[in-house]
């Protein structure tokens, strides 16, 4: 376990070394023309943009680039052009807020996701299998900034059952950061819930017809531990790999639109802003941390893995 716990991290920091050169590729050596006159924006003098070009480095060779573009990222060098404030800063204050969303939202579509899943699976065939897969593909197909605003509209705006957006911090007001969330995270779980739901009834049906599922019943062990020991715990392992990349997704930039509907101020909110304004060095922060978090989650999920199931571990 531990020569595969030390490879899997090999990998990750190779991995994001190769995802760092690939950003610094797109948003700086791809798009051709000058990248200082991209960074400076659209009203900046000859001026600022030969300083920009200056102090990162793009009249130097490409490898001196990416090393001055990396070392900026790493040691709060990076500099929004629109405001003139640390883009680590805003990155890091916005975190409270997409961390609280995120883990709000992950737990509500894992938990009613597994609850939907079980119960579509055991009613397999019948009238409330078929309810439940209409209501989860009508959840899969409805987009999230959709019914972000007809949630938003109808149950803050127009009738103020829930308050209409904004962030409050938990250590402010546990209460009202609890009540101020309550909306956004159903919004961006309602996708999660159907789409696990329906992944999972079909792990369970096809481990219900496996030969030491059988040889339980055979046994006459009771139902609901065949259910729960033999079946449940093994048709959750592809769940495990779902949930660890769509949280890292989420926790990445992935609720962008959640954040923007709601007013959130987050790490994804912040992030529309910078596109709005075509602000490239928040847009390479943000593109950065969010790599960061798909990678490192996809290597706890590996983890997982490994301890749940023994034989995919090197020998």
């Amino acid at each position: 376990m531990l020569v595969f716990v030390v490879r899997r991290v090999i990998g990750m920091v190779l991995v994001l070394i190769a995802v760092s050169f690939i950003v610094f590729l797109i948003f700086v050596v791809v798009p051709g023309g000058d990248p200082a006159q991209r960074i400076a924006g659209r009203t900046a003098t000859e001026q600022n943009i030969e300083n920009i070009r200056h102090d990162w480095g793009f009249d130097q060779p490409f490898y001196v680039q990416y090393y001055d573009l990396m070392k900026k990222a790493f040691t709060n060098g990076l500099v929004s052009q629109t405001n003139q404030t640390s883009v680590d800063t805003q990155i890091w204050q916005g975190i409270p807020a997409t961390f609280s969303l995120a883990v709000g939202a992950a737990v509500i579509w894992l938990l009613f996701g597994v609850l939907v899943g079980v119960f579509s699976a055991i009613t397999a065939g019948r009238l409330s299998d078929r309810m439940i897969t209409l209501l989860a593909l009508i959840g899969i197909s409805m987009p999230v900034f959709w019914l972000g605003l007809l949630s938003r509209y109808f149950l803050a705006e127009k009738n103020a059952w829930f308050p209409d957006g904004e962030y409050v911090a938990f250590t402010v007001n546990p209460a009202q950061w609890l009540f101020h969330l309550i909306l956004p995270w159903f919004v961006l779980a309602v996708l999660f819930i159907g789409f696990y739901g329906r992944v999972l009834r079909g792990n369970i049906l096809d481990t219900i017809n496996e030969d030491y599922v059988r040889t339980a019943r055979a046994k006459g062990i009771d139902p609901r531990r065949v259910m729960l020991k033999h079946v449940l715990r093994n048709s959750l392992i592809p769940i495990v790999t779902l949930f660890g990349l769509d949280f890292a997704a989420v926790l990445g930039g992935g609720a962008i639109l959640t954040e923007t509907v709601f007013d959130l101020h987050g790490v994804g909110q912040y992030a529309a802003q910078s596109i709005s304004n075509f602000d490239l060095p928040p847009i390479i922060g943000v593109t950065l941390f969010g790599a960061f978090f798909i990678v490192f989650f996809s290597a706890v999920v590996d983890f997982l893995y490994a301890f749940l199931d023994p034989r995919i571990r090197p020998t």
